[in-house]
């Protein structure tokens, strides 16, 4: 049985969703593809400390709650590179007698347990936590935001292409920009949190993160959920255009870069900004 159907019928026995809910859940979900429990929060329905303390109570695991305050030696926190805890969502708290405490959203992530537990010589021992806990221990532990003192608009620029980044990079700063560059979506991921630009500007084709990707871990993390995003392509058909309005994306912009499109484009979104806050 996948792990969706069993956490669905985990939340159904504990009383906590019905069966209805559960299945308008279960379709969102096919059409969004996003993870069940996430489709439920966003239904209303149910809390991440209501999914952590259900899977908990069937199937006897620890739960691991304000640890992100905590301190924690250079060494624990190397037994997790930073983009696979970003990746996965598990952050490191504590090894014992071989066995490494793992706080995890996801208690079924063999894979990665394994991996873990091959690289690091030790056994995965994993705790559950909720999404927010752990990304605001990665956040804190792992990922040293920058401030800012200039008082200038920071922009986030995401593509494998260092010719492209130059380009728009450049064209930005000519206008007063601060810009930030990152060459994938995982290094996207991390400038996001870290240094909390006011907009980002990213490739739809990337290695190891697309745009798309991008998008969806920025709104499921509390930290970058209301940083608005420009998507970059290649492919410029309204269908695709479409695609990106409907992904989230506040604008679009087809390739070639043409660095006045990109200002335009850029002063244009902020005006939207200004004007949803105001």
């Amino acid at each position: 049985m996948e792990q969706k159907k069993q956490l669905g019928t985990i939340l159904v026995e504990s009383g906590i969703i019905s069966a209805k809910t559960l299945e308008r859940a279960l379709e969102r979900q096919k059409s969004s593809g996003r993870k069940l429990g996430t489709v439920l929060e966003e239904m209303g329905v149910i809390t991440e400390d209501e999914i952590v303390d259900a899977l908990a109570k069937q199937f006897g695991f620890k739960v691991a709650r304000g640890f992100a305050a905590f301190s924690f030696p250079m060494d624990i926190l190397a037994y997790v590179h930073v983009d696979l805890a970003l990746q996965k969502t598990v952050f490191p708290l504590k090894l014992y007698e071989g066995k490494l405490a793992l706080a995890v959203t996801d208690p079924f992530d063999f894979d990665t347990f394994d991996f873990l537990g091959k690289k690091n010589g030790v056994q995965i021992f994993p705790v559950l936590a909720t999404k927010n806990e752990i990304v605001a221990a990665i956040t804190g532990h792992y990922l040293h935001g920058k401030e800012d003192t200039t008082g200038a608009k920071k922009v986030l620029v995401v593509d494998d292409s260092s010719s492209v980044t130059s380009i728009i990079s450049s064209a930005l700063k000519k206008e007063g920009f601060a810009v930030i560059e990152a060459g994938d979506g995982i290094e996207g991921l991390k400038h996001a949190i870290a240094d909390q630009p006011h907009l980002i500007i990213c490739d739809s084709v990337m290695p190891r993160m697309d745009g798309f990707g991008l998008l969806r871990a920025l709104r499921a993390n509390p930290a970058t959920a209301g940083i608005p995003a420009i998507l970059l392509t290649s492919k410029a058909s309204s269908e695709d255009e479409m695609k990106a309005f409907d992904a989230g994306f506040l604008d679009f912009i087809p390739k070639p870069v043409q660095p006045i499109r990109v200002v335009s484009r850029v002063k244009h979104a902020f005006k939207i900004i200004a004007a949803m806050k105001g």
